[in-house]
């Protein structure tokens, strides 16, 4: 993820700066329980007079103990009718006695819409400390890297208002849109190759032809690449396969394509293209080679690493990212959420399979629930950040000072070490995911009432649905969800035409949540789903081979989600046909009961 100056406007040298942050990192670290009490104790403190810790009787305390004792783990179903309140226009101290400032839009969903999470002006400024510390961690091991520019590929999503007036957003279009980020004093380490005007953008493709136009133009200064999510910078060389030849031609003649109508774009833009044949030619010749192998590299020859979050879901895009970039190293630098920022990855040249983040304590008030073997919670007791056990896996809940109080943030990390007495978490999932392309999060009681629904459209045709599962397709870019269905049809003349199939299709995609609908509708960050038809007796298939490898045949149960490559391969031998959503679900910014207010 791409890194943010700290804004304290202090004049030392670049060298000074890393040493202030790296030592930042040493202080916070040697102590972090001291650390969490204070922090505990400001939050408190600052949040005295808020009716949320009143309704559950904390009056001012601002000890551990007590707090523990009076208030709740609670998800955000609880949290749910205060969130509504402050939505539709609730001015007092509900959550925070400081001013709501916008809600952050979460990729989790709850009842198919994003989650709200409240936020305050001052976590921008906490969200610039966590960014600040990145590049003098990575200095350490890939130095040099303020002797030239980054191309990262940043956008901005759709935001929408809610009935009270306030901004409901992704966390990151809050910050690219926030002045920590368009007013940000020149820094050597955020200096990218996208002018801001192309990152805020609202049209995703003007956004992403000029950013990789200005990507090509300065590809010689270019010393990393990246983006949010591994994903999204995929998308980003598919995107340059698809329309490389008019990019090119921009390249040769320093004019801009007239598919480009924003005027500040182009007017930045500008600033950026000269005429450069030999430049146009150099691209033209790699991009019509047959491979694409290592085209980041030969492209972008300095290039020392790429910069994407490769850990959980995203895992599935490394053997693509190692086929573009040439093996080059997948970095992941920090963890963070809409909830709030929470650690850096103090070795991001490490393998993917090992990243491991130290959560910085001075971000909020940490607290993990032990989860077993069975993926299960153990105890309903969290423990502290000083109590956490090697190896052992928890559930992160967090307090923090935009008003979340012991809130389950839904993702379980493994303790993978130490960092001086601050322990530093791998990510292992978010709880309860079945299916994941990008930032949508789809669990199995959501696929499975889509799926209920959507079988309804076989009943005329004396067709019912037997058996399903799914898995998320990333061979495919963008990536898509694959159902296989395995159905009984009543007589050997009967038919399911291909269009109720396809309707099929569509009916599923129109039930899934509101993360997944704007990937597919607006974002285009999800391809159309599929549905695959099985023969009769696949199922059974299945579980043969789920038995031939120790499963228990008395507690065996259709998995409905696979990842296990024999599996999927097992499934797709024995397809007999496929069928895809022809058109996008329907989506619009803001939630349902919003719309249904205008």
């Amino acid at each position: 993820m791409p890194e943010a100056p700290n804004n304290n406007i202090v004049d030392y040298s670049l060298t000074e700066k890393n040493k202030k942050s790296l030592q930042f990192i040493e202080d916070v670290t040697s102590d972090p329980d001291e650390v969490q009490l204070r922090v505990l104790s400001d939050i408190l403190t600052q949040n005295a007079a808020v009716e949320y810790l009143h309704r559950h009787s904390l009056s001012g305390q601002t000890d551990r103990e007590t707090f523990k004792k009076l208030i709740p783990v609670i998800t955000y179903e609880d949290l749910q009718p205060d969130i509504t309140r402050i939505a539709n226009g609730d001015k007092s101290p509900i959550l925070s006695s400081h001013p709501i400032s916008e809600f952050l839009t979460s990729s989790g969903t709850s009842g198919g819409e994003r989650k709200l999470m409240p936020t305050i002006e001052a976590e921008l400024g906490r969200r610039s400390l966590l960014y600040s510390l990145l590049m003098p961690v990575m200095n350490q091991f890939v130095p040099g890297l303020d002797k030239g520019k980054g191309m990262y590929f940043l956008f901005v999503k759709s935001e929408s208002k809610t009935p009270g007036g306030l901004v409901a957003r992704p966390v990151l279009t809050s910050y690219y849109k926030s002045n920590h980020f368009k007013e940000r004093p020149y820094d050597p380490y955020t200096n990218y190759t996208s002018p801001n005007e192309t990152i805020l953008c609202q049209d995703s493709f003007q956004s992403m032809y000029s950013q990789m136009l200005c990507g090509l133009c300065l590809n010689q200064e270019v010393l990393r690449v990246g983006a949010v999510f591994a994903s999204g910078f995929i998308r980003a060389i598919r995107f340059l396969e698809k329309h490389w030849a008019l990019l090119c031609e921009d390249i040769r003649t320093g004019t801009m394509n007239p598919m480009i109508t924003d005027p500040v774009v182009k007017e930045a833009m500008l600033r950026v293209l000269k005429p450069n044949a030999p430049l146009a030619e150099f691209i033209e010749r790699e991009c019509s080679k047959s491979s694409w192998q290592g085209i980041i590299t030969r492209i972008w020859p300095n290039t020392k690493y790429v910069d994407v979050i490769v850990t959980g879901t995203m895992s599935q895009y490394i053997p693509t990212l190692d086929y573009y970039s040439n093996g080059l190293p997948l970095v992941c630098t920090m963890y963070a959420s809409s909830e709030c920022y929470f650690g850096v990855n103090l070795n991001p040249l490490c393998k993917s399979s090992e990243v491991a983040y130290t959560l910085i304590p001075t971000m909020a008030y940490f607290e993990f629930l032990p989860v077993g073997a069975d993926g299960q919670d153990q105890e309903r007791k969290p423990v502290d950040l000083s109590e956490v056990k090697l190896g052992q896996d928890y559930e992160l809940v967090v307090t923090t000072y935009a008003g979340l109080y012991r809130y389950r943030v839904g993702d379980v990390l493994r303790v993978a070490g130490f960092k001086n007495k601050a322990p530093q978490f791998s990510f292992i999932c978010r709880k309860n995911v079945a299916l994941s392309i990008d930032s949508d999060k789809t669990d199995e009681v959501e696929l499975h009432q889509a799926i209920e629904k959507a079988s309804n459209h076989l009943v005329p045709f004396e067709a019912t649905l037997i058996e399903y599962t799914s898995f998320a397709d990333t061979t495919t870019i963008p990536g898509h969800y694959v159902i296989f269905w395995e159905l009984s049809v009543k007589g050997s003349s009967t038919h399911v035409p291909p269009s109720v199939l396809e309707d099929c299709c569509i009916a599923i995609e129109e039930s899934l949540n509101s993360v997944y609908r704007q990937g597919r509708a607006s974002d285009k960050s999800i391809g159309p789903l599929e549905i695959r038809l099985v023969e009769p007796g696949t199922f059974d298939k299945l579980m043969d081979y789920a038995i031939s490898l120790g499963a228990s045949i008395n507690q065996y149960k259709t998995p409905r989600c696979v990842k296990f490559a024999p599996i999927i391969e097992l499934l797709n031998s024995l397809v007999v046909s496929n069928y895809f959503s022809p058109k996008c679900p329907k989506w619009v910014p803001g939630h349902k009961q919003w719309n249904n207010m205008n």
